[in-house]
């Protein structure tokens, strides 16, 4: 999870840069890493909140974000899976 995070943060970065392929490209790599983790059978039972997530990632960076999500938001979210990293 928080390798997908990373991506994310990548994502934005390159967005306000407006580096639009770099920035599909991470996209692509989170939604790619966000499939792996659904696959992987250990998650079997508690793939809700990751359908929902993937959901979330790809209205805001390939759809119109109708669900009006922020970078603040996604980071307080990704944050705890990036501090349980490095810990």
């Amino acid at each position: 999870m928080a390798n997908i995070g990373s991506e994310i943060n990548r994502a934005f970065s390159w967005r306000q840069k407006g580096d639009k392929q770099n920035e599909e490209a991470a996209v692509w790599r989170a939604l790619e890493l966000l499939d792996l983790t659904l696959a992987d059978k250990k998650w079997r039972g508690r793939t809700r909140e990751l359908r929902r997530l993937r959901e979330v990632l790809c209205d805001m960076f390939l759809g119109n974000n109708e669900y009006n999500i922020k970078l603040e938001e996604l980071e307080d979210y990704f944050l705890p899976f990036a501090l349980k990293v490095r810990s």
